[in-house]
């Protein structure tokens, strides 16, 4: 892409988009001219169009995958190259709604327990205690806990915001033995490669995964599961939506409302309509 490949990134950069985001929106572009062996810029709607048909039929993506690319799209075209919206006609993808697999806090406490060796286990809890994405866990350093004011500082998250979270008294004692243990210089997780480097990601979903097989748990997905479960609970346990979003750092409500669905305690104060009905009981057959 030469010369639009760098405007685009001038752009992005301007917008202060996350590297990850960068480096998706570039790849897209670029898997769209390899494509048709075109320059972007010298595609019209119609191309796009049934590029994104055939990443939809042909090669049966994820909504996710397929979001990326009109995304992408639509910021290179629209932001970049400076075309009208009326000319790049790509209808809105309508994302299909999943409820997350949510563990309880039983298989929790089985997942703690069979994360080791110690440093598993404090990256495991960190992340659940504290609500954290596993790119912000990763991210943690020394200096981010709080302990005067027990709380823990998450720098530059999601949205490039910084946030605060809270640092239970659990939590705390657990990180002041973790740390007499490896006493991390910097970053709280570091690589045990370089231990002035920060933790990979895909280390921590490893991690993750690894303790999860030993608890012998089926249920939920990823790390991120651990996130779900703390706005989960913290609902459960009688804190407010509004708390809760500041804590996930969540820029609206409406994606901390979610989290009604999925709640124990809502569906416990509701009554079923097969309750209500006095229809008898099937009698005992003799």
């Amino acid at each position: 892409m030469g010369t639009l490949r760098n405007k685009m990134i001038d752009a992005m950069n301007l917008r202060r988009f996350s590297l990850k985001t960068q480096q998706s929106y570039l790849s897209a572009v670029s898997a769209l001219a390899k494509y048709y062996n075109l320059a972007p810029d010298q595609l019209d709607a119609q191309k796009i169009q049934a590029y994104l048909l055939h990443l939809t039929v042909e090669r049966g993506l994820s909504w996710s995958s397929c979001n990326v690319a009109v995304s992408a799209f639509r910021f290179f075209y629209l932001e970049v190259m400076g075309w009208d919206r009326i000319n790049l006609p790509i209808p809105a993808r309508k994302k299909p709604t999943k409820l997350p697999q949510l563990l309880s806090r039983q298989e929790i406490d089985r997942l703690f327990a069979c994360a080791y060796p110690p440093r598993n286990r404090m990256l495991l809890m960190t992340t659940y205690a504290a609500g954290l994405r596993v790119s912000e866990v990763t991210n943690l350093k020394v200096s981010d806990i709080d302990s005067n004011r027990m709380m823990i500082r998450v720098d530059q998250a999601k949205g490039a915001k910084d946030r605060y979270t809270i640092l239970s008294h659990r939590l705390l004692e657990e990180l002041r033995l973790y740390w007499k243990l490896y006493h991390p210089p910097t970053f709280l997780f570091p690589s045990t490669r370089d231990p002035n480097r920060k933790m990979d990601i895909g280390m921590a979903q490893k991690i993750y995964y690894q303790a999860k097989q030993r608890a012998g748990i089926s249920r939920g997905a990823g790390i991120h599961t651990l996130r779900l479960c703390f706005a989960t609970h913290l609902l459960e346990a009688g804190v407010d939506l509004r708390t809760i979003q500041s804590l996930m750092g969540h820029t609206s409500i409406t994606t901390t409302q979610r989290y009604l669905h999925v709640s124990r305690q809502t569906l416990d104060s509701k009554q079923s309509l097969l309750d209500l009905l006095a229809t008898e009981k099937i009698a005992p057959q003799l």
